[in-house]
């Protein structure tokens, strides 16, 4: 009696065109479901508003501690203050937010490189009497 050798597994060949095929798929779909400029820019933005709204508490106490005047000095920066929290344009010293990194607007804050500016900001109203200012990022189009 003749033994008949049956083969197992796959062939070379095989192998390498499956790694083919996946290679080209995965060139392709990637870029389409991979937005990750996107989501840095969102953590950006998130990572600003945090930014003001630590600034805007350390510059209040600051405040306080040194007995209601108009300006207050962190970290040897003189930052203008109204109604005891950082003005418009003293957040983003206390903040130390540039132009170097954000598109920077009147109390906006736009990361660059959004596909829509207006949903992609951090936006900084300064305090009114006894009311704190509030900090609103917008993530929706970064």
């Amino acid at each position: 009696m003749r033994k008949i050798n049956k083969q197992a597994g796959f062939t070379l060949i095989e192998l390498i065109m499956v790694i083919v095929i996946l290679g080209v798929l995965s060139a392709f779909a990637l870029p389409r479901f991979a937005d990750l400029g996107g989501q840095a820019r969102a953590a950006t933005i998130n990572g600003a508003a945090g930014a003001m709204k630590a600034a805007a508490n350390i510059a209040h106490a600051q405040f306080l501690a040194q007995g209601s005047t108009g300006t207050v000095t962190l970290e040897g920066v003189t930052i203008a203050m109204t109604d005891g929290y950082p003005s418009v344009v003293g957040i983003m010293s206390a903040a130390n937010i540039t132009a170097a990194d954000f598109t920077i607007a009147l109390g906006v804050v736009t990361a660059k490189g959004a596909t829509t500016a207006a949903t992609c900001q951090v936006t900084y109203v300064v305090a009114a009497g006894t009311t704190p200012p509030t900090v609103t990022p917008s993530t929706a189009g970064c």
